[in-house]
């Protein structure tokens, strides 16, 4: 448990002091915290981003995930729920043999969570409710595989191949050109688990098919 005058002392010691999440947490867009931004699961480590710049403020805290600098706003009441990290985060660096035999768990845990009830959620990542980028980040972190946070962000990070080369367990990208927008987990026969929203016709976990014509949900993206 932290409070605002042991942040202070604590940032004033050690300005990139990191803290240990102790329960599931909200990490909201912006200081009102009305929309979620991300949430960081037990264990996840972040920084507070504005504590050695002054005043801390009473309500919402700028803070950031350790693993990929990832930003948020952190309500103050969960400052109950960090502790002191005892040691700083360290990535975990694999090789693709090493990442392959974990691939079918990332499926299976992805089709776990399908069965469970669930609605997308911007911004989810805990469960049981995700958004299409939260559903794979947390599939492969169960399995100790590090993703970026957001779809273009895992479009950036990972090897591009064709189609035609996919296999389960490879992640699949939807959007321009420009920008990807939507991200899925193949599982095989041009088939893919994802999450998507109220509006592309699901709101929630489902699998749906690779195809020129006919699925009206992968159109939409």
């Amino acid at each position: 448990m932290v409070s605002i005058a042991q942040l202070h002392a604590l940032l004033a010691a050690e300005p990139h002091q990191e803290f240990c999440c102790a329960m599931n947490l909200n990490l909201y867009d912006a200081p009102a915290m009305k929309s979620l931004a991300t949430q960081a699961a037990v264990g996840r480590h972040l920084r507070v981003t504005d504590g050695s710049k002054g005043e801390i403020p009473q309500t919402a805290i700028a803070v950031e995930l350790c693993e990929d600098n990832y930003p948020g706003w952190l309500a103050a009441e969960d400052l109950e729920n960090l502790t002191p990290a005892t040691a700083p985060y360290r990535p975990v660096t694999l090789t693709r043999s090493a990442i392959h035999p974990h691939l079918s768990q990332a499926i299976a845990f992805t089709q776990a969570a399908m069965r469970q009830p669930n609605i997308y959620l911007w911004g989810g990542t805990v469960g049981p409710n995700y958004d299409c980028s939260g559903l794979m980040q947390t599939a492969f972190a169960a399995q100790g595989i590090w993703l970026p946070r957001d779809a273009y962000q895992q479009e950036a990070f990972v090897q591009t191949i064709d189609l035609e080369e996919a296999a389960p367990g490879d992640l699949v990208f939807f959007g321009s050109p420009e920008r990807c927008t939507h991200v899925g987990l193949y599982l095989g026969d041009r088939r893919y688990i994802h999450s998507s929203g109220k509006s592309q016709g699901r709101n929630g976990i489902g699998i749906d098919i690779l195809a020129d014509e006919g699925d009206t949900v992968n159109q939409t993206y």
